[in-house]
């Protein structure tokens, strides 16, 4: 649940040694000192130390416009602005033409944005405006684009498309926020009154955990996989004990509850969402609705791993973890009973295992409210996610068939199409940028903008990688930016990976790639660096298992002495 205005001001004297830095200036054209406090305490809250440059009060454009201000002096990674409908109201109705106030709105927007994206590298964060129909019009204000509402309505809008155009550009939705509470519990008339405050203390955390939230999905921490309980939690009663034909599924009574947690399970396994299930029940009898009941909306194909026994929950978890080598920290579990979530939450703390409510019919009205799937972007590769993490375990049931790792990976027949970045690849190199923490040499995050403008530059060479065998498609699976350092060297600025595909011989399939590049373009050496962070020591050692050596902590190679490392990947 969201915590409240005090515990995140509690959350401000927490030890955050070791919690990643970043750069937050707020902009607000109304009083912001406790926007600021809910920013920064949901900030711990989810692991970060935001170090926040707060601008004078109503100084917006001021801000933007003039390079020398203190925002400029920051150089933030994350620029809030923040904007109240108050506000708005009173500038409307100093307008003349009041049908063309939602397009000026918009394009003012569109000009701060452009101005920051220009001078700075950052990603600029705005929210919707909270609805308010100051009733001169009635409810004849939705016919009418002389109206307030209307106008309001158009500019919210107006504003999603601006981000839906701009990737650096993202979406805090006050409106939808404020729809769930209710105007007057975002609002505090007295303190708008006294001190120009446009949110009421209860809503200010709301605000700190979405803003919060668009920030960790940025730097890649948002949650990839749900792993769910069968008994009471996807459906109503023990299907051991009741049998098939007797569980809670369906349009009726207390089975619309579990049919509507299923539907937007599915939903969230057609963004991209890995679904796993972890149930004590015997494999054959749990497996029986997903293939056999006319009202289940979930079937096995839409379930990545499906693990169901008799063994403790945390362990099959951790199993389900390996198997799909994804962090603990990106996945939730969702159980209806309170003794398991406890065992769980206590034996893996970094897993994420809401306390679902007792009652059923308020599972989704929680859920909802917990936007625990947040994120910063959505490709079509997304969509295959279930199908490869599927095969993944596909894969990991024949290795355990061999006794021999080099027959394992001949068997694969695996292939590789590579390529350099194009307008097709970008946005999923984006992707790849944004949320690969593991397999990441030097975690340096880059915009999709930033990207197509590393690809055309005459300064870099870039390769992706996609990956096919026997069991399927992996789609993209790597990603590599090279600079010229200098006449004789290629620096690797970016080597990426997705976790799915290692211990297949990718690194090696990849560095021969890379030798050819350089090889073929004059360059003698390439050399390559490693940024230790809290997630990716699983490539410490990985310069040096490929034959790099250390020359005053950056790992060179020279491509005269290379020869060509043995893969089982041919090139597509």
């Amino acid at each position: 649940m969201t915590l409240s205005f005090a515990e995140l001001k509690k959350n401000l004297k927490k030890d955050v040694t070791g919690f990643p830095a970043v750069k937050v200036a707020v902009l607000a054209d109304s009083a912001s000192q406790f926007i600021t406090t809910a920013i920064k305490g949901y900030g711990i809250e989810l692991g970060l130390n935001p170090e926040i440059y707060e601008a004078d009060y109503n100084q917006v454009e001021q801000q933007v416009y003039d390079p020398a201000s203190g925002l400029y002096v920051l150089q933030p990674g994350y620029v809030i602005i923040i904007q109240s409908t108050e506000h708005l109201l009173q500038n409307f109705y100093k307008q003349d033409n009041r049908a063309a106030f939602a397009d000026e709105v918009i394009a003012r927007v569109a000009g701060l944005y452009g101005t920051l994206s220009q001078r700075l590298k950052t990603q600029v964060i705005i929210n919707t405006y909270i609805e308010i129909n100051d009733q001169v019009f009635g409810s004849y204000a939705a016919k009418t684009p002389a109206s307030f509402l209307y106008q309001l309505r158009k500019i919210n809008l107006g504003l999603m498309d601006l981000a839906i155009q701009n990737t650096g550009l993202h979406i805090t939705d006050l409106a939808s926020l404020a729809s769930v509470k209710g105007y007057e519990n975002t609002f505090d008339t007295k303190m708008y009154i006294n001190a120009d405050m446009v949110f009421g203390i209860d809503f200010l955390p709301v605000i700190g955990r979405s803003i919060g939230q668009i920030i960790a999905s940025t730097l890649g921490k948002s949650k990839k996989c749900l792993v769910l309980d069968l008994d009471n939690t996807l459906w109503g009663g023990i299907i051991g004990d009741d049998g098939m034909e007797s569980i809670m599924i369906g349009a009726l009574g207390m089975g619309k509850a579990f049919t509507e947690l299923q539907r937007w399970c599915l939903e969230l396994k057609n963004r991209g969402i890995i679904l796993a299930v972890c149930s004590k029940n015997t494999v054959e009898i749990a497996q029986e609705p997903f293939i056999s009941h006319p009202d289940m909306v979930l079937r096995l194909d839409d379930i990545s791993v499906f693990v169901a026994n008799w063994e403790n929950k945390v362990d099959n978890i951790r199993h389900i973890q390996q198997v799909l080598n994804i962090g603990m920290d990106s996945m939730v579990f969702l159980d209806d009973n309170p003794f398991e979530r406890e065992m769980v939450k206590t034996a893996i703390p970094e897993l994420t295992v809401p306390s679902l409510p007792d009652d059923p019919a308020d599972f989704m009205l929680f859920l909802r409210g917990l936007n625990l799937f947040d994120t910063a972007s959505f490709t079509n590769d997304d969509k295959d996610r279930t199908a490869q993490y599927r095969q993944q375990a596909q894969r990991a049931a024949l290795q355990n068939s061999f006794s021999n790792e080099a027959d394992y990976l001949a068997s694969l027949n695996m292939q590789s199409r590579v390529k350099s970045i194009d307008k097709f690849t970008l946005p999923r190199v984006a992707q790849l940028i944004l949320r690969s923490n593991q397999f990441n040499l030097r975690t340096i995050r880059y915009t999709e903008a930033d990207i197509a403008s590393i690809a055309a530059s005459p300064d870099y060479f870039t390769l992706t990688f996609t990956l096919e065998d026997r069991f399927g498609d992996n789609g993209l699976i790597a990603a590599i930016i090279l600079k010229k350092a200098d006449k004789n060297t290629l620096f690797i600025d970016t080597w990426i990976m997705s976790c799915r595909v290692l211990k297949r011989g990718v690194e090696n399939f990849t560095l021969n790639q890379i030798v050819e590049v350089a090889r073929a373009n004059g360059f003698g050496k390439i050399t390559g660096e490693y940024l230790p962070t809290a997630k990716n020591g699983i490539v410490k050692d990985h310069y040096q298992n490929l034959g790099f050596t250390q020359n005053n902590g950056i790992w060179e190679l020279y491509t005269d002495n290379y020869t060509t490392q043995q893969t089982f990947i041919t090139s597509k």
